[in-house]
């Protein structure tokens, strides 16, 4: 079998750039591979909140990635509302509803620590400098909430503009509009990729049941499991991948009001915050956590939903603890050792990334989807990029020191310990406790061999590690801090990325 492009993964953002390539030149031959049942997804198990503005932190402005990744996010938002139109044109229905809930509900609660307040003072600005409608509420008068005693918010605003939708509409959607514009679907798995030593390329990948998918271009979208496939490439090429890995559930409401709006804390060091998002008909989905680990878990820890469970109760609404359970969800969210995206062209011919997305992947799905038809379909010289900062083989991008990220670290730490009761003797400070995180950080650094600045989240994996992982994450940062990995652009301002005498069959 032969096809002009392969997207390996069949979740939202494999299905999106399907669906936006094929939109755009109808005559290219593409093909989705991935499992039906979607093992391990991030897309099957996410809340699929839409929120740009309510995800920015402190931090948010400090470094071109992460403003770029806000340009990213940006973008998304002005593309969603017209995209469940765009997905039932081409899935030739009148109608493809989502789910869409509009409105989003950002509270701080009286147990959050600095890192929340400087979340919401950042939110409040970023909405004031982009003219994006932001209104201050009452803390203490909304109705439908009925926080613990001590855990009441002491903060909030309403982003009107943000929301969520349903994420397994969306991709309903998205199979019946990949359907309906002639995109090829194979059930499988893909196993290795095919390369070419002579030209350096990719061209083509070889599946579980053994056969090979001849391609002119390869998009690998495989969220965490992308990581097998990384694997597989030269040494320091493009980085591992980790597991995020998150639980949620769906429960129906049986004491109290239903959030009519996504109700939400602010995005905290080293975690992506508490959310309730409305389902309709009483039903609710809260999450979420995040746990980042270098190897994928058989399933979620204990200890995680309980505090998950204990969050949502005593921060939004006691009366949740009254809910009935209808179904969990647990998938595992591509995580990239600098958690920044990897998108565009690779260092190989042929091949493309569009992973490594974290928690954005659903919200970002018809912005990158956008971005890699252009580079799929169109002249796309490497610089008008406006993601090449986002290129899948650059080294780890640093938005701090080494002494930063422990002391960022040490914050993890202590804002984990605080959100699940901590109660320290009279006798004690905080102080012994981040002492420690800062140790065990710069412990991981040593460890790694490479002085690299990581994320607090990241480098709690490694200090979760066996010995393999940690060889295997220092050995890429040996080899391409070495610049051992090949570096040549694949095909810049060339109309798309597909060989001559590939595209359209030829």
């Amino acid at each position: 079998m032969t096809a002009d492009v392969v997207i390996v993964g069949n979740g939202a953002l494999g299905l999106s750039v399907a669906v936006e390539t094929a939109l755009r030149d109808p005559a290219l031959r593409i093909a989705v591979v991935g499992p039906e049942p979607r093992p391990g997804s991030a897309s099957v198990a996410a809340g699929a909140m839409l929120n740009c503005f309510a995800e920015v932190t402190e931090r948010t402005g400090d470094h071109p990635a992460s403003r770029a990744k806000f340009a990213l996010a940006r973008e998304a938002a002005r593309l969603w509302p017209d995209w469940p139109a765009r997905l039932a044109e081409a899935a030739r229905h009148a109608a493809m509803p989502v789910g869409r809930a509009r409105g989003t509900l950002v509270v701080l609660g009286a147990r959050s620590a600095g890192d929340g307040v400087g979340g919401m003072r950042a939110i409040r600005a970023a909405a004031e400098e982009h003219g994006e409608p932001c209104e201050d509420v009452d803390p203490y008068g909304i109705g439908f909430l009925e926080a613990a005693a001590g855990d009441q918010p002491v903060d909030a605003l309403y982003l009107e503009n943000e929301g969520a939708v349903d994420a397994r509409r969306v991709l309903a959607a998205l199979d019946a509009a990949a359907s309906g514009l002639g995109v090829t679907r194979v059930a499988d798995e893909v196993t290795s990729l095919v390369t070419s030593s002579a030209e350096d390329a990719v061209t083509g990948v070889r599946l579980a049941s053994g056969t090979t998918l001849a391609a002119g271009a390869v998009v690998l979208a495989a969220g965490a499991a992308t990581g097998r496939l990384i694997e597989r490439l030269p040494p320091g090429m493009v980085q591992p991948m980790l597991n995020g890995t998150g639980v949620a559930l769906e429960t129906e409401r049986v004491r109290g009001e239903a959030v009519p709006y996504v109700v939400r804390t602010p995005t905290l060091v080293g975690g992506c915050g508490l959310h309730a998002v409305p389902l309709g008909e009483k039903a609710e989905y809260l999450g979420a956590t995040n746990h980042v680990l270098l190897d994928a878990p058989t399933g979620p820890r204990l200890g995680i939903v309980q505090a998950l469970l204990a969050g949502c109760v005593a921060q939004f609404d006691r009366n949740i603890a009254f809910s009935a359970v209808r179904r969990w969800h647990y998938g595992l969210r591509p995580v990239t050792l600098d958690t920044f995206p990897l998108l565009g062209r690779a260092p190989m011919r042929g091949l493309l990334f569009a992973t490594g997305t974290y928690r954005d992947g659903f919200h970002s799905a018809p912005a990158i989807a956008r971005h890699l038809a252009g580079l799929l379909t169109e002249d796309a010289p490497a610089e008008s990029d406006p993601y090449a900062v986002f290129a899948p083989g650059r080294e780890p991008i640093q938005t701090m020191t080494v002494d930063d990220a422990a002391e960022r670290f040490a914050e993890m730490a202590l804002l984990v310990a605080t959100e699940r009761g901590m109660k320290l003797p009279y006798f004690l400070d905080t102080e012994p406790i981040a002492a420690a995180g800062r140790r065990l950080a710069r412990e991981c650094v040593e460890r790694l061999g490479v002085p690299v600045a990581l994320a607090p989240e990241i480098l709690g994996a490694v200090s979760e590690a066996g010995a393999d992982g940690v060889r295997q994450v220092a050995g890429y940062l040996s080899a391409s801090s070495s610049g051992a990995p090949a570096s040549r652009a694949d095909g810049a301002g060339r109309k798309g990325v597909l060989p001559a005498g590939r595209a359209h069959g030829g």
